[in-house]
């Protein structure tokens, strides 16, 4: 299992997708469409930040887990691929983070 990446999430959402929404979690939250699916992605954030302030180390582990399952969700309802994302974080590695903030733009 300590080969599992985030690729294998991004395929087995792509399959579980396809399903039939009375077979599939992932399936119905793709059915059920970007807002519910978002919800449920701020949902398992809130839920990751308390376990994380708490020192919860396995809740932590889990609730990350169902932060990124769900962000995979979001990305593939939104035809996003998962390497769009790395390509987005490659990019910002090219420069400190403090400099990559002042060098954003206010809106």
């Amino acid at each position: 299992m300590g080969d599992f990446t985030l690729s294998d999430l991004e395929a087995i959402v792509a399959t579980r997708a396809m399903a039939a929404p009375d077979e599939s979690w992932t399936a119905k939250l793709v059915a059920s469409g970007q807002p519910k699916a978002a919800k449920k992605l701020g949902e398992e954030a809130v839920e990751t930040v308390i376990a994380a302030i708490s020192n919860d180390r396995a809740n932590l582990i889990a609730e990350s887990a169902d932060l990124l399952y769900h962000l995979m969700v979001v990305l593939k309802i939104a035809d996003v691929p998962l390497q769009d994302v790395l390509n987005e974080l490659q990019r910002r590695t090219n420069q400190s983070g403090l400099q990559e903030k002042a060098n954003r733009q206010t809106p």
